[in-house]
Protein backbone atom coordinates (compact mmCIF):
# COMPACT_ATOMS: atom_id res chain seq x y z
CA UNK A 1 0.00 0.00 0.00
CA UNK A 2 1.15 3.29 -0.68
CA UNK A 3 0.45 6.24 0.88
CA UNK A 4 2.49 9.07 0.23
CA UNK A 5 4.73 9.61 -2.94
CA UNK A 6 6.49 12.81 -5.33
CA UNK A 7 6.94 14.48 -8.32
CA UNK A 8 10.13 15.70 -9.83
CA UNK A 9 10.61 17.78 -12.48
CA UNK A 10 13.73 18.82 -14.41
CA UNK A 11 14.28 20.96 -16.89
CA UNK A 12 17.53 19.97 -19.51
CA UNK A 13 19.61 22.62 -21.17
CA UNK A 14 19.43 22.28 -25.45
CA UNK A 15 21.26 19.80 -26.34
CA UNK A 16 21.80 17.28 -23.33
CA UNK A 17 18.55 15.30 -23.11
CA UNK A 18 19.67 12.52 -24.68
CA UNK A 19 22.42 12.49 -21.99
CA UNK A 20 19.97 12.77 -18.84
CA UNK A 21 17.20 10.59 -20.33
CA UNK A 22 20.18 8.06 -20.30
CA UNK A 23 20.98 9.47 -16.31
CA UNK A 24 17.20 9.06 -15.75
CA UNK A 25 17.82 5.15 -17.05
CA UNK A 26 20.62 4.58 -15.02
CA UNK A 27 19.03 6.01 -11.48
CA UNK A 28 16.51 3.06 -12.54
CA UNK A 29 19.39 0.73 -11.34
CA UNK A 30 19.48 2.30 -8.08
CA UNK A 31 15.82 2.69 -7.09
CA UNK A 32 15.14 -0.98 -7.80
CA UNK A 33 17.61 -1.64 -5.06
CA UNK A 34 15.60 0.63 -2.55
CA UNK A 35 13.02 -1.38 -0.67
CA UNK A 36 10.69 1.35 0.24
CA UNK A 37 10.31 3.17 -3.00
CA UNK A 38 6.57 0.68 -4.45
CA UNK A 39 6.67 2.48 -7.38
CA UNK A 40 9.05 4.95 -9.63
CA UNK A 41 8.70 6.35 -13.01
CA UNK A 42 10.89 8.55 -15.31
CA UNK A 43 8.88 10.62 -17.74
CA UNK A 44 9.37 12.87 -20.67
CA UNK A 45 7.07 15.59 -20.65
CA UNK A 46 8.02 17.55 -23.49
CA UNK A 47 11.48 17.44 -25.54
CA UNK A 48 13.63 19.41 -22.79
CA UNK A 49 11.02 18.74 -19.34
CA UNK A 50 11.50 15.54 -17.84
CA UNK A 51 9.88 14.21 -14.25
CA UNK A 52 9.87 11.88 -11.85
CA UNK A 53 7.35 10.21 -10.09
CA UNK A 54 7.44 7.88 -6.91
CA UNK A 55 5.55 6.35 -4.12
CA UNK A 56 6.07 4.84 -0.91
CA UNK A 57 4.44 3.42 1.94
CA UNK A 58 5.28 6.27 4.52
CA UNK A 59 7.07 9.27 5.08
CA UNK A 60 9.79 7.73 6.46
CA UNK A 61 10.29 5.95 2.90
CA UNK A 62 9.96 8.97 1.04
CA UNK A 63 12.23 10.54 3.41
CA UNK A 64 14.91 7.67 2.70
CA UNK A 65 14.25 7.71 -0.73
CA UNK A 66 14.72 11.43 -0.99
CA UNK A 67 18.36 10.91 0.70
CA UNK A 68 19.15 9.03 -1.87
CA UNK A 69 17.97 11.27 -4.44
CA UNK A 70 19.38 14.37 -3.46
CA UNK A 71 22.99 12.64 -4.08
CA UNK A 72 22.12 11.55 -7.61
CA UNK A 73 20.63 14.64 -8.67
CA UNK A 74 23.90 16.35 -8.03
CA UNK A 75 25.70 14.78 -10.62
CA UNK A 76 23.22 15.52 -13.54
CA UNK A 77 23.38 18.93 -12.05
CA UNK A 78 25.10 20.48 -14.94
CA UNK A 79 22.58 18.87 -17.47
CA UNK A 80 19.58 21.17 -15.95
CA UNK A 81 18.82 24.84 -16.69
CA UNK A 82 17.87 25.17 -13.07
CA UNK A 83 17.48 23.11 -9.68
CA UNK A 84 14.88 20.53 -9.86
CA UNK A 85 11.01 21.55 -8.30
CA UNK A 86 9.98 19.00 -5.97
CA UNK A 87 6.54 18.30 -4.86
CA UNK A 88 5.17 16.02 -2.32
CA UNK A 89 1.87 14.31 -2.59
CA UNK A 90 -0.22 12.28 -0.58
CA UNK A 91 -1.76 8.79 -2.29
CA UNK A 92 -5.31 8.98 -2.27
CA UNK A 93 -5.77 5.85 -4.63
CA UNK A 94 -3.96 3.66 -6.27
CA UNK A 95 -3.88 0.50 -8.57
CA UNK A 96 -0.52 -1.91 -8.25
CA UNK A 97 0.95 -5.15 -9.75
CA UNK A 98 0.47 -8.10 -7.45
Amino acid sequence: MVTVGSIVRFEVKPGKEAEFEHFLKEVLLDVQQAPGTTAWFALRLSSSTFGVFDAFPDEDARQTHFAAGFVRAEKAADLLEHPPTFEKVDVLAAKLPG
